[in-house]
Order: C-alpha cells, then sequence, then structure tokens
C-alpha cells in the first residue's frame, strides 16, 4: 500500500476475501487511529482528521458491505481519495450529531453555510477550511446544512513548519454565529498527523 504516494489507486484495494483475513486487525488498527484523529468541537460537532488509512479502509468496507465489484470501486475511490491529504494539507470529516431527529432538523436549519465558518488556527495564524467540491453542503431552498461535511485546510509552507516543529497551539474552530465553538489538538494527535500527513 503506497501511502507516500498520497493516493489510493485500484490495485491498492485487497479482493474481498483477502480483506476479510486482516479486517479485524484493522477494525483495531482504526479504533486507536481514532484516539488520536477524533476530535469534539462542542456539544454536536464531532471532527475525524483523515489520513491514507481511514480513506483505505473506508473503501474496503463500502465495497464489503455493498459487493458492487469494479463500477463500485471506481465510485468509492473517486469518493474517498481526494479526502486523502496530499502532503500539504490536513482533512477532517466535520459530523453534526443530534441523536433526537426532530431536534435535529431544527438544529441544522440554523446553521446553514456553517462550512464557511470552519477554520485550523496554529499559534496566531488561522486557515479557513475549504469544502470538498462534490455536493451541495447547505441547501438553498431552506439553508438547512448538511449533517457531514468534508474539508480540507491548505497549509502554507510556513503553516507546516509550525504544525511539525510543535510551536503554537492547534486548535479548530466553528464561528457560525449559531454554533461557536473551539476544540484543542493535542500534542500526540499533532505528532500523529505531522507523519501521516505532511
Amino acid at each position: 500500500m503506497p501511502r507516500d504516494l498520497r493516493t489510493i489507486t485500484a490495485d491498492d484495494i485487497l479482493p474481498l476475501d483477502q480483506y476479510e483475513s486482516i479486517r479485524r486487525d484493522k477494525k483495531q488498527e482504526a479504533i486507536l487511529r481514532k484516539k488520536l484523529t477524533r476530535v469534539s468541537i462542542g456539544p454536536n460537532a464531532t471532527a475525524m482528521f483523515e489520513t491514507w488509512d481511514s480513506m483505505w479502509l473506508q473503501i474496503q468496507e463500502m465495497l464489503r458491505i455493498e459487493k458492487g465489484g469494479a463500477e463500485q470501486l471506481a465510485d468509492e475511490l473517486a469518493a474517498y481519495d481526494p479526502m486523502v491529504p496530499k502532503g500539504h494539507e490536513l482533512t477532517i470529516t466535520l459530523l453534526f450529531e443530534v441523536e433526537d431527529p426532530v431536534r435535529r432538523d431544527a438544529f441544522l436549519r440554523t446553521i446553514g453555510g456553517v462550512e464557511d465558518h470552519v477554520w485550523l488556527q496554529i499559534g496566531d495564524d488561522r486557515i479557513a477550511a475549504r469544502a470538498e467540491g462534490d455536493v451541495v453542503r447547505t441547501r438553498e431552498s431552506d439553508n438547512k446544512a448538511s449533517a457531514v461535511h468534508f474539508l480540507h485546510f491548505d497549509f502554507p509552507l510556513e503553516a507546516i513548519s509550525a504544525w511539525k516543529s510543535g510551536e503554537g497551539q492547534a486548535m479548530l474552530l466553528i464561528d457560525h454565529p449559531n454554533y461557536g465553538h473551539a476544540a484543542l489538538i493535542n500534542a500526540e494527535a499533532r505528532a500523529y498527523l505531522a507523519r501521516e500527513c505532511f
């Protein structure tokens, strides 16, 4: 699996029988990885930093569930490979979670455009999120936000250096008028993401 190439190709995907033989170990690795890559931002938002491994596992799991063969594989690669950090960025899947469906619907209607209010801060520098261009994440008809957002943070070289050095605090921020919260990214997570993503 050529993780250093920062892309997932069809050659990286295992046949289902081979995947089944290592699935338990890969799922265990994912649980350990989430301890470093999962960040709660306030009461209703969770960000998961993505890596080559997390996106590879997502593709393998989708193929395992749907068994769509080569045609499905092409769709999964198109959907998930763009979320593999390409060496100059971090990527997150941002989830807004409210258990009750009625309350969740009401909440999502209050945070339209939230994808334009997400930032990574390193010291005094802020990097704006860039939404993955696959679909519209806020409905124009009623300003309802999606519960799931795929976001990129494009790092200038000095920000990569700052992230790797550990200087300054690293935070994920949401500054939407109806949902303003921040979360620190700890040193262990920061070091892991530096190794995996830059």
